[in-house]
């Protein structure tokens, strides 16, 4: 199983791709393989109860062997479940796991994960020292820059000097605080201001530990700029939304030698994976709900991803019929 040394993290993943619920599934996560080798990507947080628990845990581990290199993300606050569930992570083959400090969500926050543990750094570490005491991956953490009134920059430096002596090896910090009442998860995305130079701030004072920037990255040159001063950006929301924009990550980012790819070639290279996904029974809306947002800002583009949600949604879109209008996609450039 690979591990990675602190060096080799921050050179691999300088770029990755948030965990986002509903979003940040395996067939989103093949097209975003396409569209760069390189970023790291995660799956959606994956409540560590849930999968110590269940018969079907493939449900929850299964992936691709191309999405590599791949973080799994845990919530939970149970030592003991957590350090079972490390162990699977391990054993199933990914290649880091990601700890969830940071969801806002009322019902995550109601079991006492998520956001309103960023209240707690005692039973954070020990949840840190957990994961890493039964496997050897890197164990990363995401949270916020502070909950509700406790905001100050003390608590987030203290915070985070007590889980880093506990051995997380990265800290993703999304720049905003969270409201755990009054906002919802959606809101607390958006309404609570970016602080960025907070996160800048964090960095400058702790030298030594790898911290990632997260919230409000909508494009590249954005990202590279925020690389002048921490170890990696996340992107979400806009990577999901306009997964094209990023098509250049491995050339601006990685300096690899490459061009970047089209929509239509990436969903004639996604033609194969669609047909075994259907022969397995699967239905073309799984994949086709991410593939849409490939196609946006040229002619006809809400016409082409109407034309696809309905076939799919009604199970009536054939491979011979995705492939004509790919086709006609490509003839035209894009």
């Amino acid at each position: 199983m690979k591990s990675y040394p602190i060096n080799s993290i921050n050179n691999l993943h300088k770029i990755s791709v948030a965990p986002m619920m509903d979003c940040t599934d395996k067939h989103f996560r093949m097209i975003m393989r396409k569209i760069s080798s390189k970023a790291l990507l995660y799956t959606e947080m994956i409540v560590a109860q849930s999968l110590i628990y269940t018969e079907k845990k493939e449900k929850f581990l299964d992936f691709n062997p191309e999405e590599h290199p791949l973080s799994i993300q845990f919530g939970g606050d149970n030592p003991k479940i957590l350090q079972e569930a490390a162990k699977m992570a391990q054993d199933w083959g990914y290649d880091e796991i990601n700890f969830n400090v940071g969801c806002p969500s009322p019902r995550v926050c109601s079991g006492n994960f998520g956001a309103s543990l960023m209240k707690e750094p005692t039973r954070v570490a020990r949840c840190i020292e957990s994961l890493k005491k039964n496997c050897n991956l890197p164990v990363t953490i995401k949270h916020r820059i502070g909950v509700d009134d406790e905001d100050s920059f003390e608590k987030l430096d203290s915070f985070v000097k007590e889980v880093a002596s506990a051995g997380a090896d990265r800290f993703t910090v999304h720049a905003r605080k969270a409201f755990l009442k009054g906002l919802n998860p959606k809101q607390n995305r958006r309404i609570p201001p970016l602080k960025y130079d907070v996160v800048q701030q964090l960095k400058k004072i702790n030298p030594k530990i790898l911290i990632e920037i997260n919230g409000g990255f909508t494009n590249i040159d954005q990202c590279i700029k925020a690389l002048n001063d921490l170890d990696g950006v996340m992107i979400g929301r806009s990577a999901y939304k306009y997964p094209l924009r990023w098509s250049e990550i491995d050339q601006k980012i990685y300096g690899k030698n490459i061009s970047s790819k089209k929509a239509s070639e990436i969903i004639f290279s996604l033609v194969p994976y669609i047909e075994k996904h259907l022969k397995n029974g699967g239905k073309t809306w799984d994949i086709c709900k991410h593939l849409i947002n490939l196609v946006e800002g040229i002619p006809k583009a809400k016409i082409w991803r109407n034309t696809i949600s309905t076939r799919s949604l009604k199970q009536d879109l054939s491979m011979e019929y995705l492939i004509k209008l790919t086709t006609e996609l490509q003839k035209e450039g894009y």
